[in-house]
């Protein structure tokens, strides 16, 4: 995936995310019925072990989670192993995503479920849980071009959406939402830095995804 293609993708994403909530807001009297659907199915699996699971990924997936705990291991480990670059990719690209959330809840200040198990903060879309898990998985599999990356990244993102719902903090559309926000600025950042990084990596980077596309 070059350049452009990076670039195309993480604005499309965002443009998604963004035409998604005008359209819920603005284009619903109410929540839609798949909402609503959805929320009804996920409360019927409310087993207390779920729950349980649920609660660790609330914690995992929200900012402290995610700022004290999975951004800085991910940081860290980029550092140890000379890949200070790459280290500055993902930092930029989870900073660009939690302000890309936080801009969107301010725009549509979604209600959420009235019937939440956990505190949340405010608005509902787009999901900032989701969001950051996508942000992540993205980074990782940018960073490392492997299908055993893309598909442990897209589970977390599927287990995050899920929890998030089986909690009543979120619409399922929020978490779409997130999924396509988070994915979008990692794309839209990594295209921004592609020159950067791709030219100017040390040695011992791994190849990321634009130089694997370029050598296959």
């Amino acid at each position: 995936m070059d350049r452009r293609m990076l670039l195309w993708w993480g604005v499309s994403c965002l443009l998604a995310a963004t035409a998604l909530g005008a359209i819920l807001v603005l284009g619903f009297g109410d929540t839609p019925a798949i909402d609503h659907w959805w929320n009804t199915v996920v409360i019927d699996q409310r087993a207390s072990w779920v729950i349980d699971v649920a609660h660790v990924l609330n914690f995992a997936g929200g900012s402290r989670g995610t700022i004290f705990v999975i951004a800085p291991l991910l940081i860290v480990g980029l550092l140890l192993t000379r890949r200070w670059r790459s280290a500055v990719f993902a930092a930029t690209a989870m900073v660009a995503s939690a302000l890309a959330v936080q801009a969107l809840k301010q725009i549509f200040g979604r209600a959420r479920p009235a019937d939440m198990l956990v505190a949340s903060d405010y608005g509902s879309f787009p999901s900032g849980h989701v969001a950051n898990a996508a942000t992540i998985a993205l980074v990782i599999w940018v960073i490392f071009p492997r299908a055993w990356t893309a598909l442990l990244g897209a589970l977390w993102v599927l287990g995050m959406a899920y929890s998030r719902t089986l909690l009543s903090v979120h619409w399922a559309t929020d978490t779409l939402g997130g999924a396509l926000t988070g994915a979008g600025t990692v794309l839209l950042v990594a295209a921004l830095l592609s020159d950067w990084v791709q030219g100017r990596n040390p040695p011992s980077d791994p190849p990321i995804v634009w130089e694997a596309a370029r050598t296959s």
